[in-house]
């Protein structure tokens, strides 16, 4: 016969047990308490500078293609109108980062170039280290350059990128634009040793592949980093009222011709490689050498404006390794030198200079 007990006897026992259980925390509570007030002292958390020496070391990893340390900064824009020409220093940074507005196909002051900026190669108005920067342009110019074989000052060379770059026309170098561009670089490098080349300056080096830059795999890269700014044709995007690029073309009528640097496939690598796609730098870089090479491969496979060259390296044995026309002083042929891979013409240029 059933207990009619039962159901009594375990509600009993289950409130017996939780009685205890309430009594034993209490008791744990009021312990600590004691010892808390009377000077103990809880066990610390780890700190940061006690962690696994294993921990430290991923946490502390630096992914840059080169230190940071010693790196090139640009002078203090705070303290430009400290300079005695500072007016044409502020006009020439105005000029670098907005170009199309005055020197534009609709310029207000001349129309001479393709509506791209001078900063759309040269970041920042030519300030980010390893962003094709002006760092070095008062301490190495005037100099011999070996594509045209003679001197060349800072105006010739800047009218160079109005020819190349942003396919143009020459600036007058006698004009105020002219002297406020060259005043700004000026600054830029005023705290350079004549003759030197401070760490970041220019456009970085991707060291070569063991294989050809692929502009079918370049495509794919484009694709997933490139095309969400530069669109899907390349063509870049425009400000609204149509005065200049927000994002400038890559390939077309618009951007810069076959005669440009960035033509270079060495070049164009090294460019996107710390400094694309947006968000880039040489301290973070988002591509991997191989990206950097193939998507240089892809966009420097497409149509562009021409330019007469035939001037260009009047000693073809100067011609760098990435020089995509030809003639050349080795056997390797316009396609190599254009996509690579460019090692067996290195090695082979080393032989011919060390006899």
């Amino acid at each position: 016969m059933k207990n009619i007990f039962e159901p009594f006897i375990k509600i009993l026992s289950l409130l017996v047990g939780l009685l205890v259980g309430v009594t034993a925390l209490t008791g744990l509570l009021l312990a600590l308490v004691v010892f808390l007030f009377t000077g103990g002292t809880l066990p610390e958390l780890q700190s940061g500078k006690e962690m696994p020496a294993v921990v430290q070391a991923v946490a502390e990893v630096y992914r840059g293609v080169v230190p940071k340390e010693g790196m090139w900064k640009a002078p203090d824009w705070s303290k430009v109108d400290e300079e005695p020409n500072a007016d044409a220093i502020k006009y020439g940074r105005e000029l670098i980062a907005n170009t199309s507005e005055y020197l534009g196909p609709n310029g207000k002051v001349k129309k001479l170039s393709n509506g791209m900026n001078c900063q759309n190669c040269h970041l920042n108005a030519g300030t980010a280290p390893l962003g094709n920067n002006y760092a070095a342009v008062a301490s190495t110019y005037p100099k011999v350059r070996a594509r045209s074989g003679q001197s060349e000052d800072i105006p010739k060379r800047i009218n160079d990128c109005f020819e190349r770059s942003l396919n143009g026309k020459a600036l007058d170098v006698n004009s105020k634009e002219m002297i406020a561009m060259v005043a700004y670089m000026e600054w830029l490098g005023k705290d350079v040793p004549k003759g030197e080349t401070p760490k970041g300056a220019g456009i970085y080096e991707v060291p070569f592949l063991d294989r050809a830059a692929d502009p079918v795999r370049g495509k794919v890269v484009y694709a997933q980093q490139c095309q969400s700014c530069h669109m899907e044709d390349g063509q870049g995007m425009m400000k609204p009222d149509k005065t200049a690029y927000v994002y400038p073309p890559l390939w077309g009528e618009h951007s810069y011709n076959d005669g440009a640097g960035l033509f270079r496939m060495s070049r164009f690598a090294g460019y996107v490689k710390t400094n694309m796609p947006l968000g880039a730098t040489f301290e973070r870089p988002l591509l991997s050498d191989e990206e950097a090479w193939d998507v240089a491969a892809y966009i420097n496979s497409m149509e562009r404006p021409k330019k007469d060259i035939s001037k260009d390296w009047p000693d073809i044995s100067k011609k760098p390794i990435d020089h995509p026309f030809g003639p050349f002083s080795d056997e390797f042929s316009e396609e190599q030198h254009k996509f690579g891979p460019f090692k067996p013409i290195k090695a082979a240029r080393e032989v011919i200079a060390s006899k």
